[in-house]
């Protein structure tokens, strides 16, 4: 009897199996051009499907490398059903980026790549391609006016007027700022039923008299656990654990951020792990932020903008599935240009009165000259909406 009911079972199923017409035609519109890291899926590119049954589940487009690939759609049309073979091009129409100063000066015999004079980036690839039209000796005292040239991997080519003086000093010269931000004046000026102000701190503020810090009107501090050395292992902050243990006796509420130099995301989790560890099981209102700001040196890294945020996001996601609330630090020129997340922001803007960051922000690091008894040295001030 079992052998039967297998039996039948199969021969019923092979004979209610409806037959699937292969077409090259089909009676509705289809987009066959997508952006590169567009979150796409297949009913996103149909046009005019009235009457028609798409039966293709709701894939999602790989869109990660630029190229044409092809996908499969399988559709019910006056009870018949066919499948249609289209082809998808992913490409790249965003043009890099330069975000730095175009007027630079090296000493003669400067023996450099003057391309790394200017700071350039793109979405996609990390290897970009830097032409330099006109003449130049850096072996020559003068003033050279320079076209540089910035290509990605899909020749979209973004073009500067470059200044390069070639001299034989170069005279240093220090800028001092002697204005302060008094803990009194950020008091006046932001706290209210909405806003609450903090600091952010580290072992270079040295020992910190959380008591007096709290009764001067502070109410949160965000503390460095930890910076990623050269060799790219973390380091535990060295006031982190008089830092957390004071700041929590003092009554205050309290976060965490790492520094971070990573260039890839397999180090990016490893450090979220080690954020994690050192934590030991720490209650944190403010939960723990990523800090990565090594612009600077932004060239020699050879990776995009996509994979920077990759990085980020692998941070934040990795403490978020270990029980803790993640954000990304971040100043404004950056959040605006490059960062993609949809993660709490802790804005760096260093701007009297209001920010004109045009994106959401959760707590707005305000100024790095701040004055407050209990700390001896200038700490960075910080504005916090109220939940």
């Amino acid at each position: 009897m079992k052998i039967i009911i297998i039996i039948l079972s199969v021969f019923m199923l092979s004979g209610c199996k409806p037959k699937i017409i292969e077409t090259d035609v089909i009676p509705f519109n289809i987009d066959t051009t997508i952006d590169v890291y567009d979150n796409i899926y297949l009913y996103d590119l149909l046009n005019n499907i009235d009457g028609i049954e798409i039966i293709s589940d709701n894939y999602r487009i790989d869109t990660d490398v630029i190229g044409k690939k092809e996908y499969e759609i399988v559709y019910k049309l006056d009870k018949k059903i066919y499948s249609y073979k289209y082809e998808i091009d992913v490409i790249d129409n965003t043009y890099p980026i330069v975000f730095s100063g175009t007027n630079r000066t090296v000493l003669k015999g400067y023996d450099k790549d003057i391309c790394n004079l200017i700071t350039y980036g793109d979405n996609y690839t990390g290897n970009l391609k830097c032409e330099i039209v006109g003449n130049y000796d850096v072996n020559k005292l003068g003033t050279y006016n320079l076209i540089y040239n910035i290509s990605d991997s899909s020749n979209n080519v973004t073009s500067v007027n470059v200044t390069l003086n070639v001299v034989d000093k170069i005279n240093s010269s220090t800028y001092h700022n002697n204005l302060t931000t008094p803990i009194s004046e950020m008091l006046e000026l932001y706290k209210d039923d909405d806003n609450e102000i903090g600091i952010d701190v580290s072992e270079w503020q040295g020992d910190i008299d959380f008591d007096k810090v709290m009764d001067a009107g502070v109410t949160f501090v965000i503390m460095r656990i930890g910076v990623q050395t050269d060799n790219g292992e973390p380091k535990l902050d060295g006031k982190y654990l008089d830092n957390i243990k004071n700041a929590k006796e003092a009554g205050l509420k309290v976060g965490v951020y790492l520094y971070s130099i990573t260039d890839n995301i397999e180090d990016a989790k490893k450090q979220a792990l080690w954020v994690i560890d050192k934590l030991n099981g720490e209650s944190l209102e403010l939960g723990v932020a990523f800090d990565w700001e090594n612009w600077k040196y932004w060239n020699e890294y050879k990776i995009s903008f996509h994979d920077i945020n990759e990085i980020a996001n692998t941070f934040m996601d990795t403490i978020e599935s270990n029980g803790y609330k993640a954000m990304l630090y971040g100043s404004k020129f950056y959040l605006e240009k490059i960062w993609e997340t949809s993660y709490p922001i802790w804005l760096a803007h260093y701007i009297d009165d209001k920010t004109d960051y045009n994106g959401d922000y959760i707590i707005w690091q305000q100024c790095s000259n701040g004055l407050i008894d209990g700390i001896n040295g200038f700490v960075d001030m910080n504005i916090m909406k109220k939940c």
